[in-house]
């Protein structure tokens, strides 16, 4: 496979490979080669969003827990 491309990178190429299946301009010969290499990149898209939300969420539960922390000081 080819070196991981960036999330919207994958996304563009995700959409080349589906444009060219359906516009039956895919040779036979190589159908098998595009589905593969689409099926590697929306895997990779994939684990990037999982990736990034999980991140997302860490950062908040950070936030809230400080919030928390200041509230309490606040109180004392």
């Amino acid at each position: 496979m080819k070196d991981k491309p960036s999330y919207g990178k994958a996304i563009e190429e995700i959409e080349s490979i589906v444009s060219e299946i359906e516009n039956e301009t895919v040779d036979i010969d190589v159908l098998a080669e595009k589905v593969k290499r689409a099926t590697y990149l929306i895997k990779l898209c994939k684990e990037k969003i999982k990736n990034t939300d999980d991140q997302v969420k860490k950062v908040l539960e950070e936030f809230e827990e400080e919030e928390r922390e200041e509230g309490t000081e606040t109180l004392l």
